[in-house]
């Protein structure tokens, strides 16, 4: 497990950014393994929506759990959204991460955003974080504000705010989705002294320009979770098929590793 550790910490240190797809189900993480993928994140809207439960309201830490067992077969390093760790006692967020981490899990991602559509106290979110570096030192924490996404005024003060407290807990990196200026990227990037995530965003920076502004990790989201549902639905609107769609044998094919 401390290789895996190590493993997963030295991709936020290349020298290009982490493109990490996030998965939903087993197929989706499966395909993406089979696409070459050291790394897969998983999504929290994504697990939500496959399960019918609402996304953000510590409402999946069962699904959560399950998926990650199921992922855990997988040859690839896997970082889970837990949302806000499903608690608001840091004791009981650092004992799902290290139930994670038992399952083969190297990261996670825990926000600061509340159910209620505001933002926590910083101070919990990073007494969160320090329970969770405590209970398992080499885990990645990904510490993640959701200052721009909630629309906080002046968004760029108080982010840097919440990222110094959490770097200070012991967070591995900052995650700040929303932001797809890239000065502000850049800006962050300098001020903040951990590995920066942003989202992948339709029409934004590619990955390449994203490295070049200082991040170190790009994750896609929920986005490839919507673009399979605009793609079922563009079927069925008349579309027509997208092409390399994969045939059933093939899909077959991406449990095989967990069976038998």
């Amino acid at each position: 497990m401390t290789d895996r550790f190590a493993a997963f910490h030295a991709l936020h240190h290349a020298d290009r950014p982490l493109l990490l797809p996030n998965a939903w189900d087993h197929a989706s993480a499966a395909a993406l393994a089979a696409r070459g993928h050291r790394a897969i994140g998983t999504t929290s809207l994504g697990v939500a929506a496959a399960a019918g439960l609402p996304d953000g309201a510590a409402a999946t830490r069962a699904e959560t759990l399950r998926l990650a067992r199921l992922l855990g077969r997988l040859p690839v390093l896997l970082t889970v959204d837990v949302e806000a760790g499903f608690s608001d006692d840091p004791a009981e967020v650092a004992e799902l991460a290290a139930e994670l981490a038992g399952l083969g899990v190297v990261g996670i991602n825990v926000e600061d955003a509340r159910a209620d559509g505001g933002l926590a106290p910083p101070e919990l979110t990073a007494a969160k974080v320090a329970a969770v570096k405590a209970a398992v030192p080499g885990l990645f924490v990904n510490a993640r504000t959701d200052t721009w996404w909630l629309g906080t005024p002046d968004p760029l003060p108080e982010t840097l705010r919440r990222a110094r407290a959490y770097q200070d807990a012991g967070a591995d990196g900052v995650f700040v989705p929303g932001v797809a200026d890239p000065g502000l990227i850049a800006r962050l990037a300098a001020a903040i002294d951990a590995p920066l995530n942003v989202l992948l965003s339709p029409g934004g920076p590619a990955p390449a320009e994203l490295g070049a502004l200082g991040v170190a990790r790009v994750s896609t989201g929920s986005l490839l979770f919507r673009a399979a549902l605009a793609g079922a639905l563009a079927v069925l609107d008349g579309a027509g098929v997208p092409p390399g769609l994969p045939s059933y044998a093939e899909t077959q094919r991406l449990v095989a590793p967990s069976t038998g």
